[in-house]
């Protein structure tokens, strides 16, 4: 357990129970099962069950609201503001939540190259959320946690929810980012994806005064990083199956930066939605599902076997597998590829708008891409998905 210099108590932490700092993915394992947070299936993934939220939650989202984001962002239905003072105040009772409470810090990296990349510290209540960081966030080889001192935090505590009446929030579940005191809140759900997402957005407001365009979508190569392909769409629309290519190298599953003749992934592990999950069709992602250190969120097991039920949607209609990287054969660990050739946009439209499959120019590409019709899938979901069999693709032509 190695602890970094910068302590929890210059973050505003008190009284802690117990500090768990940089936990290896064993003693994770450990703390997950004594505290009943999960439970082994068959070949050693651990089960978690998220609850009542199987997704993100878009409306419980807020941005603090200051002289410094004032008007320097887009507000609307996407980013929807918070006054400061309540959002301190949130962060205060949050605060005083936690004394009393074991607390798991993983320090890491979001980026995967130096110049871009964001010193990160993700605090959590729960030991399976700190594997979750554990797997998708990135530690370089010569990475030194006690020497860490992080520019952004992510602290994430599902038992704590917010008082909408007095904190302003649309809920009791509430993710809350301060881009200028640099920390996020999560409350009152479990979604593992929402700690990547707020990085995410982090990354949005930061990369494109730098020139470098953060972007939602998986990425992988050919015979050379400079063939390299990008592939857009929603969660669940076929972004990890179509970038884990047994011939092609994978580069990432989810969130990238596309600079001048290079794209880079911000993070180290993939977060694969797995309804329906076939071994004969994705082969790669399967076998993440049968390995130590994966995390198989809301996943129907057999009680009898503990073996993992990919069509029995119990608990989600979208259950996802987290696993490090290093889990899929073909993958580059370093999270960099080369020149942009190919760019496909994956989408679920059900009304036949759109047609199977079509080759776009560049011109057109750039239309579609600007234009971000949204998918359209029958029936109300909390986190839209769809099942990868059923998904179309509009393919970009070869960029020169």
């Amino acid at each position: 357990m190695t602890r970094s210099h910068f302590g929890l108590e210059q973050q505003g932490f008190r009284n802690l129970l117990e500090e768990h700092w940089n936990l290896p993915t064993p003693a994770l394992y450990e703390h997950i099962i004594r505290r009943q947070e999960g439970v082994l299936s068959h070949l050693g993934p651990v089960v978690v069950n998220t609850g009542q939220h199987v997704g993100r939650s878009p409306r419980d989202k807020f941005l603090v609201e200051d002289s410094s984001t004032q008007q320097a962002l887009w507000w609307g239905e996407i980013n929807r503001p918070i006054p400061a003072e309540n959002a301190a105040h949130l962060k205060d009772r949050l605060m005083t939540y936690f004394q009393n409470r074991a607390v798991f810090v993983q320090d890491a990296f979001y980026g995967s190259t130096q110049e871009q990349r964001l010193a990160v510290r993700v605090i959590t209540e729960k030991a399976w959320h700190s594997l979750f960081a554990r797997n998708v966030l990135r530690r370089p080889a010569n990475f030194d946690p006690a020497q860490h001192v992080p520019e952004y935090t992510v602290i994430c505590s599902p038992s704590f929810h917010a008082l909408p009446a007095l904190d302003g929030t649309a809920s009791s579940a509430f993710i809350i980012i301060n881009l200028a005191e640099k920390w996020v809140l999560i409350g009152g759900t479990s979604f593992a994806g929402e700690i990547t997402k707020s990085l995410f957005s982090i990354m949005n407001y930061l990369m494109p005064s730098r020139g470098v365009l953060p972007m939602h979508c998986a990425a992988n190569y050919g015979q050379g990083p400079d063939d390299t392909a990008l592939f857009f769409g929603l969660s669940g629309t076929g972004k990890t199956t179509l970038a884990t290519d047994s011939y092609r190298t994978l580069i990432g599953d989810d969130a990238h930066s596309w600079e001048t003749g290079r794209v880079c992934a911000f993070e180290a592990g993939c977060y694969a939605v797995i309804s329906h999950l076939n071994p004969n069709q994705e082969p790669e992602i399967y076998e993440t599902t049968r390995r130590f250190g994966t995390i198989l969120e809301n996943v129907t097991l057999n009680s009898t076997s503990r073996e993992a039920d990919f069509s029995a949607l119990l608990h989600s209609p979208s259950p996802r597998a987290a696993y490090p990287i290093s889990h899929i054969p073909n993958a580059t660990r370093d999270g960099v590829g080369g020149q942009v050739r190919h760019v496909f946009f994956l989408s679920a439209d059900a009304f036949g708008v759109l047609p199977p499959l079509a080759r776009l120019s560049p011109a057109q590409a750039i239309y579609y891409f600007f234009l971000a019709t949204p998918p359209k899938s029958p029936g109300p979901s909390r986190a839209w998905s769809v099942n990868r069999s059923a998904c179309l693709a509009l393919a970009l032509a070869r960029l020169s």
